[in-house]
């Protein structure tokens, strides 16, 4: 239904209606940050996925109850809607998430297909809270700055090996 909509979600009957569902279902996921912090489980980070206007998995950060630093909020929520749709595209879906992603979220979202990333507070907004990542955007948009961290390319025999045999493997699963 959304991907017929689609071109008309800018008509000024539809847009009234889709605002009050975007409000309700990015209120779901600071709710979900809001319960992480509670729990004490991670950072104040929460998520919902969404397909066809209904909530389909929530995930809130877990970095602190794991001692894992990838649990953030996206990514459980993404590894809960892959989960309980049984499959690793969520095309169809749209998240709604508390903050702008970090370059490890944004990156989730994309490889998960999503079709739209919805977020509530800014990075400005994050930081002031004392969870700036604005060193990681940086790294990104130039891995060969002068930051501390090494990226470096190791040239060896053998790096497509794993390549050729999974282009050649007959029962593989493209994603």
């Amino acid at each position: 239904l959304f991907r017929l909509l689609s071109p008309f979600i800018h008509s000024s009957l539809l847009r009234p209606i889709m605002r009050v569902q975007m409000v309700e279902h990015m209120e779901t996921a600071l709710k979900e940050a809001c319960v992480g912090v509670a729990a004490g489980d991670g950072g104040p980070f929460g998520a919902a996925i969404v397909k066809e206007g209904k909530v389909v998995a929530l995930g809130h950060n877990m970095v602190l109850v794991n001692k894992d630093p990838t649990c953030h909020a996206e990514i459980t929520a993404i590894r809960n809607a892959c989960k309980a749709m049984g499959d690793m595209s969520l095309a169809g879906c749209v998240i709604y998430t508390s903050c702008y992603p970090c370059p490890m979220c944004m990156g989730a979202c994309l490889w998960a297909r999503l079709d739209a990333i919805y977020y509530a507070a800014t990075s400005k907004e994050a930081a002031e809270a004392g969870f700036d990542d604005a060193e990681f955007h940086n790294f990104l948009k130039n891995p060969k700055s002068d930051d501390l961290r090494l990226l470096e390319h190791v040239p060896v025999t053998g790096t497509t090996a794993p390549f050729d045999m999974w282009n050649k493997k007959m029962d593989r699963i493209p994603y």
